[in-house]
Protein backbone atom coordinates (compact mmCIF):
# COMPACT_ATOMS: atom_id res chain seq x y z
CA UNK A 1 0.00 0.00 0.00
CA UNK A 2 1.52 3.63 -0.77
CA UNK A 3 2.32 5.24 2.68
CA UNK A 4 1.69 8.13 1.77
CA UNK A 5 -1.85 8.09 0.77
CA UNK A 6 -2.45 5.22 3.67
CA UNK A 7 -1.41 7.96 6.34
CA UNK A 8 -2.31 10.71 4.30
CA UNK A 9 1.49 12.58 4.18
CA UNK A 10 2.05 16.27 4.04
CA UNK A 11 5.68 17.36 2.87
CA UNK A 12 6.27 20.57 3.28
CA UNK A 13 8.62 23.57 4.23
CA UNK A 14 12.55 23.50 3.25
CA UNK A 15 12.83 20.47 1.12
CA UNK A 16 16.79 20.65 1.64
CA UNK A 17 16.31 21.17 5.02
CA UNK A 18 16.79 18.66 8.39
CA UNK A 19 13.57 17.16 8.44
CA UNK A 20 10.95 17.20 11.27
CA UNK A 21 8.10 14.62 12.06
CA UNK A 22 4.84 16.13 13.39
CA UNK A 23 2.78 13.51 14.87
CA UNK A 24 -0.58 14.22 16.74
CA UNK A 25 -2.42 12.59 19.58
CA UNK A 26 -5.36 10.84 20.13
CA UNK A 27 -8.77 12.39 18.74
CA UNK A 28 -6.41 14.70 16.47
CA UNK A 29 -5.01 15.08 12.89
CA UNK A 30 -1.80 16.84 11.52
CA UNK A 31 -4.27 19.91 11.07
CA UNK A 32 -3.58 20.53 14.97
CA UNK A 33 0.08 21.48 14.19
CA UNK A 34 -0.76 24.37 11.60
CA UNK A 35 0.04 27.25 14.11
CA UNK A 36 3.54 26.37 14.09
CA UNK A 37 4.11 24.94 10.80
CA UNK A 38 5.33 28.78 9.32
CA UNK A 39 7.68 29.15 12.03
CA UNK A 40 9.52 25.88 11.37
CA UNK A 41 8.84 25.71 7.41
CA UNK A 42 11.82 28.07 6.55
CA UNK A 43 14.81 25.94 7.80
CA UNK A 44 13.61 22.76 8.25
CA UNK A 45 11.62 20.05 5.96
CA UNK A 46 8.66 18.70 7.40
CA UNK A 47 6.62 16.01 7.53
CA UNK A 48 3.02 15.95 8.53
CA UNK A 49 0.64 12.96 8.81
CA UNK A 50 -2.25 11.27 10.23
CA UNK A 51 -2.55 7.90 12.09
CA UNK A 52 -4.70 5.14 10.24
CA UNK A 53 -8.07 6.14 11.80
CA UNK A 54 -7.38 9.81 11.73
CA UNK A 55 -8.02 12.41 10.02
CA UNK A 56 -7.58 11.93 6.37
CA UNK A 57 -6.31 8.49 6.71
CA UNK A 58 -7.49 5.13 4.73
CA UNK A 59 -10.03 4.32 6.95
CA UNK A 60 -9.61 0.68 5.37
CA UNK A 61 -6.06 0.25 6.33
CA UNK A 62 -7.68 -0.04 9.80
CA UNK A 63 -7.53 -2.59 11.98
CA UNK A 64 -8.05 -3.45 16.24
CA UNK A 65 -5.48 -5.85 16.34
CA UNK A 66 -2.57 -3.69 14.52
CA UNK A 67 -3.80 -0.75 16.95
CA UNK A 68 -4.71 -1.80 20.38
CA UNK A 69 -1.25 -1.14 21.14
CA UNK A 70 0.89 1.79 20.93
CA UNK A 71 3.59 -0.45 18.41
CA UNK A 72 0.82 -0.27 15.72
CA UNK A 73 0.93 3.41 15.70
CA UNK A 74 4.54 3.33 15.53
CA UNK A 75 4.83 1.05 12.92
CA UNK A 76 2.77 3.84 11.27
CA UNK A 77 5.67 6.35 12.00
CA UNK A 78 8.50 3.77 10.75
CA UNK A 79 6.93 2.70 7.39
CA UNK A 80 6.14 6.62 6.64
CA UNK A 81 9.73 7.14 7.24
CA UNK A 82 10.94 4.45 5.38
CA UNK A 83 8.58 5.47 2.83
CA UNK A 84 10.04 8.80 2.08
CA UNK A 85 13.78 8.03 3.18
CA UNK A 86 13.82 10.13 6.30
CA UNK A 87 17.24 9.82 8.31
CA UNK A 88 18.03 11.06 11.76
CA UNK A 89 14.66 13.00 12.16
CA UNK A 90 13.17 15.20 14.73
CA UNK A 91 10.46 13.28 15.65
CA UNK A 92 7.70 15.94 17.70
CA UNK A 93 4.86 14.13 19.00
CA UNK A 94 1.89 15.23 20.83
CA UNK A 95 0.26 13.89 23.78
CA UNK A 96 0.55 9.33 23.38
CA UNK A 97 2.37 10.40 20.34
CA UNK A 98 5.48 11.26 22.68
CA UNK A 99 5.48 7.87 23.94
CA UNK A 100 4.71 6.36 20.05
CA UNK A 101 7.80 8.22 19.50
CA UNK A 102 9.88 6.67 21.88
CA UNK A 103 8.97 3.20 20.20
CA UNK A 104 9.81 4.44 16.83
CA UNK A 105 13.04 5.44 17.44
CA UNK A 106 13.85 1.95 19.30
CA UNK A 107 12.27 0.49 16.21
CA UNK A 108 14.33 2.16 14.29
CA UNK A 109 17.34 4.52 14.94
CA UNK A 110 18.36 5.73 12.25
CA UNK A 111 15.18 6.74 10.82
CA UNK A 112 14.50 8.90 14.44
CA UNK A 113 17.80 10.98 15.61
CA UNK A 114 16.33 13.55 18.49
CA UNK A 115 12.92 13.67 19.87
CA UNK A 116 10.62 16.64 21.24
CA UNK A 117 7.67 15.43 23.62
CA UNK A 118 5.26 17.89 23.76
CA UNK A 119 2.43 16.99 26.52
CA UNK A 120 3.49 13.71 27.28
CA UNK A 121 2.56 11.05 29.42
CA UNK A 122 3.86 7.82 29.85
CA UNK A 123 0.85 6.01 32.35
CA UNK A 124 -2.08 7.98 32.87
CA UNK A 125 -2.92 5.65 35.82
CA UNK A 126 -1.30 6.32 39.47
CA UNK A 127 0.75 3.90 40.71
CA UNK A 128 2.84 3.04 43.78
CA UNK A 129 5.21 6.53 43.97
CA UNK A 130 4.12 7.37 40.51
CA UNK A 131 1.48 10.46 39.82
CA UNK A 132 -0.52 9.83 36.63
CA UNK A 133 -3.46 12.32 37.01
CA UNK A 134 -5.87 9.24 37.22
CA UNK A 135 -7.17 6.71 39.31
CA UNK A 136 -8.03 3.33 37.90
CA UNK A 137 -11.52 4.27 38.63
CA UNK A 138 -11.39 7.06 36.91
CA UNK A 139 -10.06 5.67 33.59
CA UNK A 140 -12.70 3.22 33.89
CA UNK A 141 -15.23 5.78 34.26
CA UNK A 142 -13.72 7.58 31.77
CA UNK A 143 -13.86 4.67 28.80
CA UNK A 144 -17.13 3.84 29.96
CA UNK A 145 -18.59 7.10 29.22
CA UNK A 146 -16.52 7.35 26.38
CA UNK A 147 -17.97 3.86 25.02
CA UNK A 148 -21.65 4.10 25.51
CA UNK A 149 -21.82 7.94 23.91
CA UNK A 150 -18.84 9.15 22.16
CA UNK A 151 -20.43 11.96 20.75
CA UNK A 152 -21.54 12.92 24.22
CA UNK A 153 -17.77 12.21 25.73
CA UNK A 154 -16.56 14.54 23.13
CA UNK A 155 -18.80 17.18 23.72
CA UNK A 156 -17.84 17.86 27.15
CA UNK A 157 -14.43 16.08 27.38
CA UNK A 158 -12.88 18.17 24.55
CA UNK A 159 -12.93 21.62 26.47
CA UNK A 160 -11.68 19.80 29.59
CA UNK A 161 -8.76 18.86 27.94
CA UNK A 162 -8.17 22.17 26.12
CA UNK A 163 -8.09 24.21 29.00
CA UNK A 164 -8.93 27.74 28.36
CA UNK A 165 -12.32 28.29 29.11
CA UNK A 166 -11.92 31.95 28.20
CA UNK A 167 -11.19 31.46 24.87
CA UNK A 168 -13.88 28.46 23.91
CA UNK A 169 -13.21 28.81 20.25
CA UNK A 170 -9.86 26.36 21.39
CA UNK A 171 -12.36 23.84 22.91
CA UNK A 172 -14.79 23.92 20.07
CA UNK A 173 -12.20 22.99 17.56
CA UNK A 174 -11.00 20.08 19.62
CA UNK A 175 -14.44 19.00 20.32
CA UNK A 176 -15.06 18.87 16.30
CA UNK A 177 -11.79 16.92 16.13
CA UNK A 178 -13.08 14.26 18.43
CA UNK A 179 -16.21 14.13 16.92
CA UNK A 180 -15.26 13.88 13.52
CA UNK A 181 -13.05 10.28 14.16
CA UNK A 182 -15.23 7.41 13.83
CA UNK A 183 -16.68 6.20 17.08
CA UNK A 184 -15.98 2.69 17.03
CA UNK A 185 -11.74 3.52 15.93
CA UNK A 186 -11.75 6.18 18.92
CA UNK A 187 -12.85 3.57 21.26
CA UNK A 188 -9.73 1.09 20.59
CA UNK A 189 -7.29 4.39 20.40
CA UNK A 190 -8.53 5.76 23.46
CA UNK A 191 -8.71 1.99 25.64
CA UNK A 192 -4.65 2.13 23.65
CA UNK A 193 -3.99 5.67 25.56
CA UNK A 194 -5.41 5.26 28.61
CA UNK A 195 -4.31 2.27 29.52
CA UNK A 196 -0.68 2.17 28.62
CA UNK A 197 2.21 2.03 30.17
CA UNK A 198 5.42 2.80 29.04
CA UNK A 199 7.45 4.21 31.99
CA UNK A 200 10.29 1.47 31.01
CA UNK A 201 10.35 2.13 27.37
CA UNK A 202 11.61 5.80 28.58
CA UNK A 203 15.03 3.90 30.51
CA UNK A 204 16.08 2.89 26.81
CA UNK A 205 16.10 6.60 25.36
CA UNK A 206 19.22 7.44 23.81
CA UNK A 207 18.59 10.00 21.69
CA UNK A 208 18.86 14.40 22.46
CA UNK A 209 14.90 14.47 24.16
CA UNK A 210 12.98 17.87 24.77
CA UNK A 211 10.00 17.62 27.37
CA UNK A 212 7.69 20.61 27.07
CA UNK A 213 5.32 20.66 29.65
CA UNK A 214 2.43 22.93 30.41
CA UNK A 215 1.72 25.24 33.74
CA UNK A 216 -1.52 23.43 34.40
CA UNK A 217 -2.89 20.19 32.21
CA UNK A 218 -5.15 18.22 33.69
CA UNK A 219 -3.86 15.14 31.25
CA UNK A 220 -0.20 15.41 31.83
CA UNK A 221 0.14 17.01 35.25
CA UNK A 222 3.62 18.37 36.15
CA UNK A 223 4.61 15.74 37.97
CA UNK A 224 4.44 13.20 34.87
CA UNK A 225 7.06 15.95 32.90
CA UNK A 226 9.53 15.74 36.16
CA UNK A 227 8.92 11.88 35.82
CA UNK A 228 9.58 11.91 31.88
CA UNK A 229 12.52 14.07 32.13
CA UNK A 230 14.21 12.26 35.06
CA UNK A 231 13.80 8.80 33.03
CA UNK A 232 15.55 10.30 30.27
CA UNK A 233 19.32 11.27 31.23
CA UNK A 234 19.45 13.10 27.74
CA UNK A 235 16.75 15.48 27.97
CA UNK A 236 15.81 19.38 28.80
CA UNK A 237 12.43 19.85 30.31
CA UNK A 238 10.85 23.31 29.41
CA UNK A 239 8.32 24.67 31.10
CA UNK A 240 5.42 26.08 28.91
CA UNK A 241 3.47 29.57 30.05
CA UNK A 242 0.22 27.87 28.77
CA UNK A 243 -2.68 25.74 29.91
CA UNK A 244 -4.45 23.07 28.54
CA UNK A 245 -3.43 19.74 27.45
CA UNK A 246 -2.43 21.43 23.57
CA UNK A 247 0.32 24.16 24.23
CA UNK A 248 0.60 24.05 20.09
CA UNK A 249 -2.87 25.36 19.46
CA UNK A 250 -3.13 27.41 22.97
CA UNK A 251 0.21 28.94 23.35
CA UNK A 252 1.80 27.95 19.24
CA UNK A 253 4.83 31.47 19.36
CA UNK A 254 5.56 29.69 22.72
CA UNK A 255 5.86 25.94 21.42
CA UNK A 256 7.75 27.16 18.08
CA UNK A 257 10.40 28.96 20.49
CA UNK A 258 11.06 25.80 22.68
CA UNK A 259 10.83 23.41 19.69
CA UNK A 260 13.70 25.96 17.94
CA UNK A 261 16.00 26.22 20.19
CA UNK A 262 15.92 23.00 21.31
CA UNK A 263 16.75 22.31 17.26
CA UNK A 264 19.85 24.83 17.49
CA UNK A 265 21.29 23.10 20.61
CA UNK A 266 21.37 20.29 18.15
CA UNK A 267 23.67 21.89 15.72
Amino acid sequence: MDMRRRNNVTVTGRPDGPTIVLAHGFGCDQNMWRLIVPALADRYRLVLFDYVGSGGSDLSAWSTERYSSLDGYAQDVVEVCDELGVERAVFVGHSVSAMVGVLAAQAAPRRIGALVMVAPSPRYIDDDGYRGGFTADDIDELLESLESNYLGWSSAMAPVIMGNPERPELGRELTNSFCATDPDIARVFARTTFLSDSREDLKHVRVPTLVLECLHDVIAPREVGAFVHAAIPSSRLVTLAATGHCPQLSAPEATAEAILEFLESLK
